[in-house]
């Protein structure tokens, strides 16, 4: 216990108690009006969790499956062929047991190196929150077993508002930065692993962005031919894991709205980015219209662009858009912009 005074309330004094000694009334009336220390509200963990674990099982389930969970899906063409075809298959979803038993090692790796991309991602975000003290939600991850990567990544909820210039880049940076470092020694071990020569020819292929092209060709020389792609048939879950880790990164740096790259675009150039991101979308819908004229369909990120659109392509102002970022900033910064071109494949899935 201390030995000095206990502190003295600055009660209001009046007419009335002048002289007097404070009444209790009055002292408790004082102390409820007294204001109290904010408090930030508890994350949420439970939903978290709960869509971590769902996405386990999705990417387990896809992994397992060959990476054609369209062929043991109930919604399905194909499981609605069976059912009302004239080739009906009473074991269509015994047919899924026998294929999960039989590559369960798959599902788990695969599991096991895409959920690493993304959580070292997305804990390169959240760790730079604690840092600077922006208020942030654990991730939320998208299970989705109807596709053939069997997720749609992760997300975190933060204020961007509370983050100055500097900080804004540094959080949105840290991510890629991040999930890089896991995704190209799985990209490098899964090439490795390839073989094309051997592959059946599947009607689903994989389109490459130029860095695994690199890696293919110095691994691989000669057995890759970017106007065919990679059946299906050839993939490995390491393989398929960097794929899908280079895949997320690389729509994530695109330099537009609140995405990572958006993020580094407004710290680099403020409310210049504006315009730049509006050119660069204008450039993004006239190639999926070319897409769609000479090959018949959009490329599959369609929903991402649409996405973009409903959330709004200019990036709001952080709490002080005065702040420098300096030279080195401003050099990584210039240079992570080409991850999109590094990453990304133009037409990642197509027939």
């Amino acid at each position: 216990m201390s030995d000095q005074d206990p502190p003295q309330l600055d009660l209001p004094v009046s007419a009335e108690i002048v002289g007097q000694a404070p009444s209790s009334d009055l002292v408790q009336a004082e102390l409820v009006d007294l204001p109290q220390p904010a408090r930030r509200p508890a994350r949420k963990v439970v939903l978290p969790l709960v869509l971590f674990l769902l996405t386990c099982a999705s990417t387990f389930f896809v992994g397992a499956t060959g990476w054609r969970p369209d062929l043991y899906l109930p919604l399905s063409p194909s499981f609605i062929v069976s059912l009302f075809g004239s080739e009906a298959d009473p074991y269509f979803l015994a047919a899924a047991r026998r294929t999960i038993l039989l590559h369960w090692q798959d599902g788990l790796i695969y599991t096991g190196c895409v959920l690493a991309i993304l959580l070292i991602h997305e804990m390169g975000h959240f760790v730079m929150t604690i840092v600077y003290r922006v208020r942030a939600s654990l991730p939320f991850f998208v299970p989705l077993p109807i596709s053939p990567i069997g997720t749609m990544g992760a997300v975190i909820v933060m204020g961007g508002s509370q983050a100055n210039r500097r900080q804004i880049f540094d959080i949105g940076l840290a991510g890629p930065l991040a999930g890089l470092i896991v995704a190209l020694p799985i990209v490098w071990i899964g090439t490795s692993q390839l073989d094309l020569k051997n592959a059946a020819p599947t009607d689903l292929r994989i389109g490459l962005p130029l860095v695994m092209r690199l890696a293919v060709d110095h691994l691989q020389p000669g057995t890759y031919d970017p106007r065919v792609g990679i059946p299906f048939s050839a993939l490995n879950p390491f393989f398929m894991a960097g794929w899908v880790g280079l895949l997320v990164t690389g729509l994530n740096m695109m330099p537009v709205s609140q995405l990572d790259g958006g993020h580094v675009l407004y710290a680099l150039f403020g409310r210049r980015a504006h315009w730049l991101a509006r050119g660069f979308m204008l450039i993004v819908f006239i190639y999926m219209g070319a897409m769609g004229v000479f090959y018949g369909t959009p490329p599959t990120w369609i929903l991402m662009a649409l996405l973009v659109l409903l959330v709004g392509v200019d990036h709001p102002p952080t709490r002080d858009d005065t702040i420098r970022i300096g030279w080195f900033r401003t050099l990584l910064g210039a240079a992570s912009l080409a991850i999109p071109i590094l990453c990304f494949a133009p037409n990642p899935l197509h027939q």
